[in-house]
Order: C-alpha cells, then sequence, then structure tokens
C-alpha cells in the first residue's frame, strides 16, 4: 500500500483497498506466517521530517493501521523517495530523516499484538545497494546501518535491477552482492554478526528480456512469459560465470536480437549461499513471479 501521502498539510494513508483479508486469514491459517505489509512514505519529506507533529502523525497513522488491520508491523520504503527529493547530503536533514526512523522503531515496539502478546509490532526498513564501490552522499551506508540497528528488526536490501536497457546484462551479478554486503556490514572495522543477520539479501525471481541490436528496449519479464520464449525460440542455454546468472539469445520476428537473463535453480541457489555466508536472510522479489519449481530450493 501508499503510505503516508501529503494532502495540503494533512497526512493520509491510502491503500487499505488492496488489503485480501481472505488471504490474510488463509496464510495466517495454514502457518506461523507474519504480515507487514509493503508502506511507501510518499509525503515530502523537508515537512514531515522537520515537523515534529507531521512525524508524530505519520507515526500515529501507520500504527493505527496495523492494529485496525491486524498487521505484524510494515516493511517501510521512504530512503530512495527522500533521495530523489535530495535531502540526504544535507547532514541537518539526514540525521532527521534517521531519527525518524528510530523514533517509528521504538513506537511501533512499544505495542503488543493482539494475536500474539509476547511479540512487538515489527519494521523491516528498505534500503538500495550502492551503485559503485564508493558510497554517493544518498546512500544508504554501514554508519546509517549501525544508526538504526537497534530498533529496525530488518532490513530488506534490493539487489537486483543492476542492468536495464541502457546497460543490458545480468539482473543481479554475484560479485556486485557480495561487494554490497561487505560495504554495507563494514567488514574491514570488524563483521557484526547481530547487524548481518538483520540484513534481507534481495533475490529477484522475475527475469529481463533485453534488445542487444537495432537499438535499445526491453525489460522486466516474469515466469510464464520466459516458458513461452523458450517454448517458441528453443534456445541454448549459457551460463555467465562472472555474474552466476543463466542467458540466452534469440532473434524474434522482426530480426532483432535479444538476450535473456532469468534466475534458475543454480543461480539461486548460489544467492542462497552468499546468503549464509553473511548469515543473512533473503527477501524475494516477487514470489509469484518466479517458476512452481523455485521453491523445491528453499
Amino acid at each position: 500500500m501508499s503510505g503516508p501521502a501529503s494532502e495540503g498539510t494533512k497526512l493520509v494513508l491510502n491503500g487499505r483497498h488492496n488489503a485480501d483479508k481472505g488471504w490474510i486469514s488463509e496464510i495466517r491459517r495454514n502457518g506461523n506466517s507474519q504480515i507487514l505489509p509493503r508502506v511507501v512514505l510518499e509525503s515530502i519529506p523537508v515537512d514531515l521530517l522537520k515537523k515534529k507533529k507531521q512525524r508524530e502523525r505519520a507515526i500515529n497513522l501507520i500504527i493505527e493501521e496495523c492494529k485496525e488491520m491486524g498487521y505484524d508491523g510494515i516493511v517501510l520504503e521512504s530512503w530512495s523517495r527522500w533521495a530523489s527529493y535530495g535531502v540526504l547530503h544535507d547532514p541537518d536533514m539526514r540525521d532527521k530523516a534517521l531519527q525518524f526512523i528510530v523514533q517509528l522503531g521504538q513506537a511501533m515496539h512499544a505495542i503488543r499484538l493482539e494475536q500474539n502478546i509476547s511479540q512487538s509490532l515489527q519494521l523491516v526498513y528498505v534500503i538500495g545497494p550502492p551503485r559503485s564501490d564508493k558510497f554517493e552522499e544518498y546512500d544508504f551506508g554501514p554508519d546509517d546501518l549501525r544508526v538504526l540497528g537497534d530498533d529496525v528488526d530488518g532490513f530488506s536490501l534490493m539487489t537486483y535491477d543492476f542492468s536495464g536497457p541502457q546497460n543490458p546484462g545480468p539482473n543481479a551479478p554475484l560479485k556486485w552482492i557480495h561487494s554490497t554486503l561487505q560495504l554495507l556490514l563494514d567488514s574491514s572495522n570488524g563483521y557484526n554478526p547481530k547487524l548481518a543477520k538483520k540484513i534481507f539479501v534481495g533475490i529477484n525471481f522475475y527475469g529481463n528480456d533485453f534488445v542487444v541490436s537495432g537499438g535499445l528496449g526491453g525489460g522486466p519479464i516474469i515466469g510464464r512469459e520466459y516458458l513461452s520464449l523458450l517454448e517458441q525460440h528453443k534456445p541454448q542455454m549459457h551460463w555467465e560465470k562472472n555474474s552466476a546468472e543463466h542467458y540466452f539469445l534469440y532473434i524474434d520476428n522482426q530480426n532483432i536480437k535479444h538476450v535473456v537473463f532469468y534466475p534458475s535453480l543454480m543461480s539461486i541457489a548460489t544467492r542462497l549461499d552468499e546468503a549464509l555466508s553473511w548469515t543473512a536472510g533473503i527477501s524475494i522479489w516477487e514470489i509469484g513471479q518466479g517458476l512452481e519449481y523455485f521453491f523445491d530450493i528453499l
């Protein structure tokens, strides 16, 4: 769902109509699952972060939604939004941004769940990977991780979307995932197992079909589209050693050459091993976009 957004000076929380209560009940019946909807902060960060009352309103909106809907917490996305507004290069605003997340985490941890009194509301925070071996000022880095470590229950690390139509290639090179974890966990200054366990390494269950001749183009594909391409073109599969991903080439009916990178059991296994080597967890985007047999390895 969308999170608190500004309507003039008023904050509103949208997206409740997307909640499928029947599905949520079924999930709870079939196992010890927790429901944490993704919440995106769309309010203008300067207004939210500089005004104490606005921060408190946003936190109260989130907590009340969790109570009313019986959620176990939320997965919060805000860092990329704040970066796009250009506020994270300002040390004072960056500090206010971090303190807002700390304040939210502390407020959520003060609320005990009706369905499980021994547990409090959980906060998972979405973070993006750096695009190079050096952090830009808007990147979420090891210092930010340490500031939030006590008050955030998990960090959903978006280690995917490495390539795009402008630079066709693998979805999430294994070496890039490794270097991202190394940078984020700042292993040169001593490995922190407590923080490592809170990282959820992002694994994509979608792939990409990129144009590699006759211009630029293409984009994400999901399982049924991938299977359709295999059936139609019967391509030869290749293993790209540096990225640890499978890919194939095909030529469409307009004589345009494509390259398709899509997850395989082998590529998923290498990423699970990487996460395990750091004692980290995983997050999947999105589980319904993959193939049925992906579940065999999880």
